[in-house]
């Protein structure tokens, strides 16, 4: 592969301007052993250069590459992602940091930290109990008669597979803003709930029939195969029919559209309302598709899959997103209230990749602001965009 090109579509990347093209050129060069040691050693240059070209002060910039190098081989050992756009994230999040701070040597500006709300996720039982999980806990689940379905490990909640019974008893996980979990349910299927969802499932599936979940808001499936039970995602208006495979849901209530993003495998859609057509559409992988939900028609398009599922390893990517779009996802990400009162910026669009784990709020505000201008203010614990 021409080097060349290789640095082209890296300067693409780090500009927020890489085409697809560019994005699969790279994704399969960093699959190389001999990649991601060049990778690394491009990206670190790179941030060093432009901070030396527009910093002022030499020496703290220094320290500051030093030690978020040090804070990147903490990350790498503890996520090992493989992607580049998983990887990149971090070191365009480190070029965006440097700017921040050479700029603050010219521009200062007290602004009010923000307040990050603490709500708690809800697990509902089927007989109206309901537990709060915490972040850190290990609580046992058990259904109405005390037997044990399942146990909370951390930021997982695993069911196990209990004896097959005639009646469906369903659990609710309730997500609020600033949260995520992980489910693993009772037939190995995997899901990952992102902020702002609510998530419908039976604590053991019967035997003959198929595996039906619902889903409020947005939600990663690595589901189990079992070519006899067919497992189906119930979007509101919009089903989503699987016998194993990878793929994204995002259906919050607030969206205009629903999205599906095929990862691997295969998966058919078709709306469930008596309103629409019942025609079926087959997702292939690295497709999208799009379910409007005031017309009940669904279209499909080619996709980077990598940016729809980046959230699920921390990182939240736009690409020529609408900033109202964006402002929604920072509200589910980090549980704070945004009202944008620049009526002009609603439905411009803008590029930006976001470590969600280790940037707060704060950082990202300050980010748009010294990046793309966007003045704000903080009142009562509210983002005022102006």
């Amino acid at each position: 592969m021409n080097d060349k090109n290789i640095e082209n579509s890296l300067i693409r990347y780090l500009n927020a301007s890489a085409s697809r093209k560019d994005l699969d050129v790279l994704n399969q060069w960093i699959q190389e052993p001999s990649s991601e040691t060049i990778f690394k050693t491009y990206l670190k240059t790179h941030f060093a250069i432009n901070s030396s070209m527009n910093t002022p002060n030499h020496n703290s910039m220094k320290e500051r590459l030093l030690e978020e190098i040090r804070s990147d081989k903490k990350k790498i050992k503890r996520r090992r992602a493989n992607t580049l756009l998983k990887y990149a994230a971090l070191f365009v999040g480190i070029i965006f940091s440097g700017y921040l701070v050479q700029k603050s040597f010219f521009n200062t500006k007290e602004t009010p930290a923000l307040v990050v709300g603490e709500d708690a996720i809800i697990l509902e039982h089927e007989n109206g109990n309901v537990e709060r999980l915490d972040k850190e806990g290990n609580t046992v689940i058990t259904d109405a008669t005390g037997n044990i379905v399942g146990k909370q490990q951390g930021e997982e909640l695993v069911y196990t597979q209990g004896k097959s019974s005639e009646k469906l008893v369903y659990n609710t996980l309730k997500i609020p803003y600033g949260k995520q979990l992980k489910v693993a349910l009772s037939d190995g299927t995997k899901v990952m709930l992102n902020a702002g969802s609510e998530f419908r499932y039976p604590v053991n599936f019967i035997k003959g029939k198929k595996r039906e979940v619902f889903l409020q808001g947005e939600a990663y499936f690595d589901v189990a195969h079992d070519a006899r039970h067919p497992f189906v995602v119930e979007a509101n208006a919009l089903d989503i029919q699987v016998l194993g495979t990878k793929f994204n849901v995002a259906n919050y209530k607030e969206d205009v559209s629903t999205e599906v993003v095929l990862v691997d495998g295969s998966v058919m859609l078709q709306s469930n309302t008596e309103t629409a057509e019942k025609s079926q559409t087959i997702l292939s992988p690295g497709f999208k598709g799009i379910f409007k939900k005031s017309e009940k028609t669904i279209e499909t398009k080619e996709v980077n899959t990598a940016i729809y599922t980046a959230w699920t390893d921390g990182f939240v990517v736009f690409r020529e997103a609408p900033f109202q779009n964006i402002l929604k996802k920072l509200e589910r990400h980090y549980n704070v209230k945004i009202r944008n009162t620049n009526t002009t910026l609603a439905n411009e669009r803008f590029n930006a990749t976001i470590d969600v784990e280790n940037d707060t709020i704060d950082q990202v505000l300050e980010y748009f602001n010294k990046i793309y201008d966007i003045d704000y203010t903080i009142i009562n614990n509210e983002v005022i965009i102006n």
